[in-house]
């Protein structure tokens, strides 16, 4: 799995007349890949949610999206597992089948929410329109398999 974690001050995803929307946390774009599994879930959900990219009284980027009391907006992005070595039109052959990558995506939903995080996700499959405050910017990249 990749997740890319942008640090936001507030965030939005739409489709048609439906919109979720979070205020201070997370907008993360993830890519399933066809070998992931559970496994990588649960070891994407604890770095996540242990990640210290939150300023302390200090300035120092020192808290994690729990202590700041921060919330996920989690969208599904296949596009993040595009190969591009051959030529300039992207291979999408690493990416899961939708139905694999839906279950997968709802399973890190829920193990953020477990860990008493509020997330909002997008419309998996859709073209949505996200509106994004990038807050820093603060973007970190997360491969579970290479982590």
């Amino acid at each position: 799995m990749i997740a890319l974690v942008q640090h936001i001050s507030q965030g939005s995803v739409s489709f048609k007349d439906q919109t979720n929307l979070v205020n201070h946390g997370f907008c993360i774009l993830l890519g399933v890949g066809h070998d992931d599994g559970q496994e990588d879930v649960q070891k994407l959900a604890h770095k996540i949610s242990s990640l210290r990219v939150f300023y302390d009284d200090d300035g120092k980027m020192n808290l994690n999206i729990e202590q700041v009391k921060g919330e996920i907006l989690l969208i599904s992005q296949f596009t993040l597992m595009a190969n591009t070595k051959k030529g300039n039109r992207p291979s999408f052959i690493n990416a899961a089948k939708p139905e694999m990558a839906e279950k997968l995506y709802l399973s890190l939903a829920e193990a953020l929410r477990e860990k008493g995080i509020k997330v909002e996700i997008g419309f998996f499959g859709e073209m949505m329109k996200l509106d994004l405050k990038l807050d820093g910017p603060v973007t970190i990249n997360l491969d579970t398999k290479n982590a």
